[in-house]
């Protein structure tokens, strides 16, 4: 006999589901127990339940394959949103296992009971409450086939089906993914008329559509046809550098983004949303795209959108075109020997010129924003950054990413304010021995919260604006704080003591922060 808790455990190992991001509670005891049952589950502890949904988001992103959560009844998935809000936005695989009270006690509407259904539906594409011990392999199924087309899928898990046992039965067979979504044929026919006809087009690309062989054709169709190409604002991951297609985002802001596109009759969207701006203003349009332009979604979540793009290249004899040559962004030339105070671009420049090859980088820099123009030519990687805007994704995203990468130097760009949101995750890459390189940059507060003040007409805010926006009284402390979660550090003010932590930092194993103090 098996409890249920150990089915399920089960059932996720078989569909290759090998790491458990977990903060459990009371109600969770039996699956804990039975995941301790299963040393080939790979458990990993998060001290609050926003590193447990962001570090699965950073596992997902570079697995495509679901990790599990476990948290602990409605309060622990509610304190997982935000993040589980990014990995939406990424399209990332996630099963969320989320206890609950047993089915007796819920009547007695106890301190913790809550609505778990209403919780998790905003943020999950599959939402079911395990209602037997004897569903429960298919209920597993049926949420890892819908992570897989959809992104997130949460299981509810009752106390008392996780206690309850039965036979163990036949072990769950091996499964192949969800076939993928059919392109509609007419949406097809027309953008590949119009490419053809010459007509002044851009393809848009986000998803799968950003790694280097889709890439690759979108370069190529680029060339046969004239169209432009760009990657959606942001984006859970995209496969960059030397050696890659490049590809230009579409800022998010109202004058350079309407700029991108203007005089285009046709934006072609593979995997991306329309572009627009973040907010709304009261005196424009939200919309980026020019007046009169038509905007056809090729390929959204759940589409082989690599293969409708190499389809797309092969509809208008584009597969032996040669390759765009439009590398125009120039290397990140700096010399290694300057020195003075610290800026951010001056960090990005840096980084882009030291980092090693096939590395990971984690972006929440936000207002430090501008690796990502300076790294064109940087070595090879993957570049992932927050993508639904709820900050505090950056420190454990990269603890995540990682654990599913543990060959690969992973650098993570990290603003100040967004990173005290998730601190905690600092602990896990300490107990986990992950090789992570935090850069913290240190600007003592919400930057872009001055930027969107400004832009009311706020020029300087007074006192009750800036006790709202600024964090430098009491000034954060960096490097005590990693200490205090097992990682070392070292706080940085100049240039060239940058560039000599940074080389260290990426010389050792291990997690390192550098708390780079900007002016």
């Amino acid at each position: 006999m098996k409890t249920g808790a150990d089915h399920l455990c089960d059932a996720l190992l078989a569909l290759g589901v090998d790491t458990c991001f977990a903060n459990p509670g009371t109600s969770e005891m039996h699956f804990v127990a039975a995941l301790d049952r299963r040393l080939d589950m790979r458990c990993v502890l998060g001290l609050f339940e926003g590193v447990v949904t962001g570090a699965a988001d950073g596992y997902g992103r570079m697995t495509d394959r679901p990790a599990a959560t476990l948290l602990h009844l409605g309060p622990g998935l509610a304190n997982g949103l935000a993040n589980l809000h990014n990995a939406r936005r990424a399209g990332t695989p996630i099963i969320n296992i989320v206890g609950e009270h047993s089915t007796a006690h819920l009547p007695l509407d106890a301190p913790l009971t809550s609505d778990i259904e209403t919780l998790a539906r905003p943020m999950s594409a599959f939402v079911r409450r395990i209602g037997s011990a004897a569903s429960i392999e298919r209920d597993v199924t049926e949420a890892w086939d819908a992570s897989l087309a959809n992104g997130i899928a949460t299981l509810i898990l009752p106390a008392d089906m996780a206690w309850s046992e039965r036979s163990a039965g036949a072990p769950l067979a091996k499964r192949s993914p969800p076939p993928r979504r059919e392109v509609d044929p007419d949406k097809f026919k027309t953008v590949v008329e119009q490419l053809r006809s010459g007509c002044k087009a851009a393809l848009i690309l986000s998803g799968q559509a950003l790694r280097a062989d889709a890439l690759a054709d979108a370069e190529r169709i680029c060339a046969k046809t004239g169209a432009r190409l760009f990657a959606q604002g942001v984006n859970g991951r995209i496969e960059r550098g030397r050696g890659r297609a490049p590809i230009e985002k579409i800022s998010f802001a109202w004058e350079p983004g309407r700029a991108a596109l203007a005089d285009l009759d046709m934006i072609v969207l593979i995997g991306a949303k329309e572009p627009v701006t973040f907010f709304g203003y009261p005196t424009q349009s939200g919309r980026l795209a020019p007046e009169g332009c038509s905007v056809v979604e090729l390929g959204g979540l759940g589409h082989d959108l690599k293969g409708i793009l190499a389809h797309l290249a092969e509809a208008v004899g584009a597969k032996s075109a040669a390759g765009l040559q439009t590398s125009h962004r120039p290397p990140a030339e700096m010399s290694l020997q300057a020195d003075g105070p610290l800026t951010a671009e001056m960090i990005n420049r840096v980084v882009a010129a030291k980092l090693p090859e096939n590395a990971i980088v984690c972006d929440e820099a936000i207002t430090s924003a501008g690796f990502y123009e300076l790294s064109y030519n940087a070595p090879a990687h993957d570049y992932l950054q927050i993508t639904g805007g709820a900050i505090g994704i950056g420190v454990p995203m990269a603890a995540g990413a990682a654990i599913a990468c543990p060959g690969r130097k992973v650098v993570s760009l990290q603003a100040d304010g967004s990173g005290l949101y998730t601190l905690q995750g600092l602990w896990t890459q300490a107990r986990e021995k992950l090789d992570i390189v935090t850069i913290i940059f240190a600007n003592r507060g919400y930057a872009i919260l001055h930027g969107e003040m400004r832009k009311v007409g706020v020029a300087s805010p007074g006192q009750n604006a800036r006790r709202m926006l600024d964090i430098e009284d009491p000034e954060i402390d960096w490097v005590k704080l990693a200490g205090g979660m097992g990682v070392a550090a070292e706080r940085v003010t100049t240039v060239q003591r940058f560039a000599e932590v940074f080389d260290a930092a990426l010389r050792q194993r291990g997690p390192f922060v550098i708390e780079a103090s900007l002016p």
